[in-house]
C-alpha cells in the first residue's frame, strides 16, 4: 500500500488523528443493533451524527422486524446487497431480489420486514438521525 493509506484490520478499528474510522461492518455493526452510524455514538467519535443514520443489516432466513415502524418521523432508503428482502408496508410489500434493488419511504410511512434467504445483507440508510426508535432485544 502507498504511504498514508488504510486497509481495516481483522478484528481492529482505527481513528486517525485526522478524525478518519477505518472499519469492518460486520465487526462494528452489532454494538448497535446494526447501525454504524448516527446520533448515539459519542460526540468525539467520527461516526456520530445528528444528520444521517446508516445500519448494515446481516440476517438470517426467517428474521423479521420484532415490531412494526409507526408514527415514522424520516425518509430511509433500503438496498439489497445480498438476499432476498422483503419490505411491508400497509398497503403493499415490496421483494428485493437482486443485488443493487432498492427501495425509498418517507416520513408517515408505517414499515416492517422480513428476511426471506439465509445470510441477507442490507444497507439502510434514514434521515435525520433521532432519538426513540430502537426497538427493545428481546429477552
Amino acid at each position: 500500500m502507498a504511504s498514508g493509506e488504510a486497509e481495516p484490520r481483522r478484528g481492529q478499528a482505527e481513528v486517525t488523528p485526522e478524525g478518519i474510522y477505518v472499519g469492518k461492518a460486520d465487526l462494528d455493526a452489532p454494538e448497535e443493533q446494526g447501525w454504524l452510524l448516527g446520533y448515539f455514538r459519542p460526540a468525539d467519535d467520527p461516526r456520530h451524527s445528528p444528520d444521517v443514520e446508516i445500519k448494515w443489516g446481516r440476517h438470517p432466513k426467517g428474521d423479521r422486524r420484532a415490531q412494526w415502524v409507526t408514527g415514522e418521523e424520516r425518509t430511509a432508503l433500503l438496498v439489497l446487497i445480498r438476499g432476498r428482502f422483503h419490505m411491508e408496508f400497509p398497503d403493499r410489500t415490496v421483494i428485493l431480489t437482486d443485488p443493487g434493488d432498492y427501495v425509498v419511504w418517507g416520513r408517515g410511512v408505517d414499515h416492517s420486514w422480513l428476511a426471506e434467504e439465509e445470510d441477507t445483507v442490507v444497507l439502510t440508510v434514514r434521515w435525520p438521525s433521532v432519538p426513540g426508535y430502537k426497538v427493545p432485544l428481546p429477552e
